[in-house]
């Protein structure tokens, strides 16, 4: 395998990864605030506080991440 190849497969693998950090993040939020409102008694209230945050983090990684490949420009996508 040569090395330019593998640096492909390397980014290809990194690139694919930001499909996962949306939803991994909004998942996250939600079942820690399902958690924290049964724990204490609070629903909906933690719920949607947590799974708002986790949307909001949810997408500040997807576009750290597509800053970092350099991909927020239309022309490079």
């Amino acid at each position: 395998m040569s090395s330019p190849r593998r640096s492909n497969f390397r980014r290809l693998a990194a690139l694919s990864s930001l499909g996962l950090m949306l939803p991994s993040s909004i998942a996250v939020g939600l079942f820690l605030g399902y958690f924290l409102d049964n724990l204490l008694g609070t629903a909906p209230w933690l719920l949607i506080i947590l799974t708002l945050l986790g949307v909001v983090s949810g997408f500040l990684s997807l576009f750290r991440g597509l800053k970092k490949f350099g991909l927020e420009k239309d022309d490079d996508l």
